[in-house]
């Protein structure tokens, strides 16, 4: 099954929309990526994104790069467990991990930065 970015081609009133035309290749969308954490091995893998372009999803992580602000340096560290996960609660439960989810690291609590299903690295801000 596909996933359709375009126009509903139903009214409001439940009454058919006559499109114009058909659908695009460019108006097709993809599955939301939920990266889990990883037992042994990070899994990443590449798709083709708009214009030819190569979008890196990550679909398993072992390894945060954390950044402590105060000291100003990035620490590449190990993830322990998803403590929460603000976008949805049962996220957290299950052990996915989006932007904005809270994992514990070796050194402490992180805030997750980046967009690990779109950009497949995992960056974060450790919380004091």
């Amino acid at each position: 099954m596909s996933y359709y970015q375009g126009r509903d081609m139903k009214k409001s009133s439940g009454g058919i929309l006559r499109y114009s035309r058909e659908k695009r290749k460019y108006e097709l969308g993809s599955p939301p990526i939920e990266t889990s954490l990883a037992k042994e091995k990070e899994e990443r893998i590449s798709t083709r994104a708009y214009g030819g372009n190569e979008k890196i999803r990550l679909f398993k992580a072992l390894f945060i790069n954390v950044t402590d602000t105060s000291t100003n340096t990035t620490k590449k560290c190990r993830i322990l467990r998803v403590k929460d996960n603000p976008s949805n609660v049962d996220y957290a439960r299950r052990g996915i991990i989006t932007k904005g989810a809270i994992v514990e690291t070796e050194i402490g609590s992180a805030r997750v930065t980046s967009r690990p299903g779109q950009n497949g690295v995992l960056n974060g801000i450790l919380i004091k």
